[in-house]
């Protein structure tokens, strides 16, 4: 049980991601009835190698405990409802998202921004750099289980944030990146 949500994913955690207890056969293979109730939920493996730190920014982890509880009180509701035949896949998917957020949780390493920074690029870092082509771009260093690209934040394994991470302002590094080798001029850091 894990803060009020069930782990009944008809599968247990050590089994490998898209493991399930029942046979996997094709719609076609099987009646209506013959379905589980509520769906067999597959669990994210972690994308980090193991041993390895599962580093977040306290703000993401602010918003990963305000999702959970959310989630706690959307769960809520949806027990007292009657007469959903949609409930049990609800709330699967709820219990679902509720057990990745708690595993992210739980692993998480938090790490504070510098007390004083001086210029050098660490985690939770706001990073503004020059690129090749002479256009600025922003990029935030963060945790995996904070990125978004939209926003500008990177994860900290990515290739971009491994070539910042320990540069200082007025650096150039060197990133290697799908579309081919470039170079970055860091123009500025900052912490949010």
């Amino acid at each position: 049980m894990v803060a009020g949500f069930s782990l009944r994913f008809g599968q247990s955690h050590s089994q490998p991601e898209g493991c399930a207890t029942k046979s996997s056969l094709s719609k076609a293979f099987t009646r209506e009835d013959d379905l589980p109730e509520t769906p067999v939920v597959a669990r994210r493996a972690s994308s980090l190698p193991p041993g390895t730190q599962n580093l977040m920014t306290p703000d993401g982890a602010q918003r990963l405990r305000e999702e959970f509880a959310r989630l706690q009180s959307a769960r809520e509701l949806l027990l007292a409802v009657k007469g959903d035949p949609d409930k049990p896949q609800k709330l699967a998917a709820i219990e679902q998202r509720a057990v990745l957020l708690h595993d992210c949780l739980r692993t998480a390493s938090v790490v504070q921004p510098p007390a004083t920074p001086d210029g050098r690029v660490r985690f939770g870092a706001v990073v503004t750099v020059r690129e090749s082509a002479g256009t600025e771009a922003r990029h935030r260093i963060v945790g995996v289980d904070e990125v978004d690209f939209d926003r500008g934040w990177v994860s900290w394994r990515s290739p971009i944030a491994k070539a910042l991470l320990n540069a200082s302002v007025g650096q150039r590094v060197r990133v290697k990146l799908p579309g081919g080798e470039g170079e970055l001029e860091i123009l500025a850091v900052a912490y949010e």
